[in-house]
């Protein structure tokens, strides 16, 4: 896990948008380490992309102040370290993978060879090496977004900013993105998720926010926003008396389809209530803790008042 910096690689405090009357965004403030991979939740319309756009130096705040990796948002000499893949994006056609990366390598000014190194390398880490002087009019919509990647990672940035990475990606396909930010997180670039896949995010991510109407809602790791688990599901055969008689002193019990429910209950129990279970020669399958989702959090959270 990466440890605290005085210099976060983002920082906002109090951040506001608005368009005349219509406030896109309200009050977000939030910390990026340096070196971790921050994952960025919220509903349509929630805010998210304005916020990101912001943070890039794309949109003005109308209030509220940010640091991109210690300098003003929109700092010149910072962006020149941030790789960014928005989520709507389109590269010529007729152009190759290669062609693609070369342009955007030249807009960096690094040299001939360090630029040829550079796009090399985005290339194997995308998956994208032996298609890479192919058109990008025959690539498939989950090779163009590899194609995405590929460009946000030109420079080796200390930032990279990704908007829905894997929306497009079939199960390998996400597998080898996961893969990919954890090799980016192990040499310390710090990379700020924005995706719909919750499953994905619990994957990757060192810390979460959740934002609603402009403002965090929840923030932290996965187990703060998720806070203490309780409740176990237990599958045991005795006679019907003695599994209730056993169980008893752990809680409200309930059963649904042959599988007994103690809802209140810590999952630290389980070992007391196995052994209470054993006392009363029951044959037990399986004792399961109760795990809500992020997925189950996060509906919670966006549909509460």
């Amino acid at each position: 896990m990466p440890t605290a910096s005085a210099s976060p690689a983002i920082g906002a405090v109090a951040l506001a948008k608005r368009y005349g009357t219509v406030t896109a965004l309200s009050d977000l403030t939030l910390r990026v380490e340096r070196g971790s991979i921050f994952g960025f939740l919220g509903a349509n319309g929630a805010g998210k992309t304005t916020a990101v756009k912001m943070l890039l130096g794309l949109v003005r705040p109308t209030s509220g102040t940010a640091q991109v990796l210690g300098a003003p948002v929109g700092d010149r000499e910072a962006r020149r370290s941030i790789g960014y893949l928005p989520e709507l994006f389109r590269y010529p056609e007729w152009l190759s993978a290669r062609e693609v990366l070369a342009f955007h390598a030249s807009l960096l000014g690094a040299s001939g060879t360090q630029r040829a190194r550079d796009i090399d390398r985005a290339l194997a880490a995308v998956g994208l090496s032996p298609r890479a002087d192919d058109r990008v009019a025959t690539y498939s919509k989950g090779m163009q977004q590899r194609l995405g990647l590929g460009v946000a990672l030109l420079g080796n940035p200390t930032l990279v900013v990704l908007d829905e990475p894997t929306s497009a990606l079939d199960p390998l396909g996400r597998y080898d993105v996961r893969a990919l930010l954890a090799g980016l997180r192990e040499r310390g670039t710090t990379v700020f998720l924005n995706s719909h896949l919750l499953t994905e995010v619990e994957l990757v991510c060192d810390r979460i926010a959740i934002v609603k109407s402009g403002r965090v809602i929840a923030s932290g790791t996965r187990e703060d926003i998720l806070g203490e688990q309780r409740g176990l599901r237990i599958r045991a055969q005795a006679d019907g008396a003695s599994l209730h008689a056993a169980l008893a002193p752990f809680g409200h019990l309930t059963e649904h389809s042959g599988v007994l429910v103690l809802p209140d209950v810590a999952h630290e129990r389980t070992p007391e209530i196995v052994a209470a279970l054993v006392a009363a020669r029951a044959r037990v399958y399986a004792v399961e803790p109760i795990v809500q989702t992020l997925e189950e959090r996060f509906i919670d959270l966006a549909s509460s008042p």
